[in-house]
């Protein structure tokens, strides 16, 4: 996400250039990127001219878009997860309410987590890390 959003500008990126800078095989990167479009972050297109771009500007796409989409959970225990089977002792659980506090802060966190800050972020090196090598980071 964070290569399309530097590197796509809005126009298709190549499944064959993405999977090169980031180092990831073109199939592996495929399913990711399906999973993406699905979500509605990305658009794909087929084709000469075709590839994939960003559905957001960088900006307005958080982290947490991204890994609530990505991710079967990112809550901190099992019993906040979306499909979670309801608790038969949530009541009792004198835990529960750090549990939840936290779920909050790292969903409030992250929403406000953008890949325009990545980008800002991003070190004066041209997207390469010493030895010449294209960045990786994940995102």
């Amino acid at each position: 996400m964070i290569d399309l959003a530097k590197n796509g500008k809005g126009e298709f990126v190549k499944l064959q250039e993405l999977s090169s800078r980031q180092q990831i095989s073109e199939k592996y990167l495929e399913g990711i990127l399906g999973t993406l479009v699905r979500g509605k972050l990305l658009e794909g297109a087929r084709g000469k001219g075709g590839g994939y771009r960003l559905n957001c500007a960088p900006e307005d796409c958080s982290v947490w878009d991204i890994l609530s989409l990505m991710e079967t959970s990112v809550s901190p225990v099992a019993c906040l997860d979306k499909n979670a089977k309801k608790c038969d002792r949530a009541k009792f659980c004198v835990t529960l309410p750090v549990w939840k506090d936290l779920d909050t802060m790292i969903r409030e966190y992250l929403s406000g987590v953008t890949l325009d800050q990545f980008l800002r972020n991003m070190p004066e090196t041209e997207g390469k890390i010493p030895g010449g090598k294209e960045w990786n980071c994940g995102l």
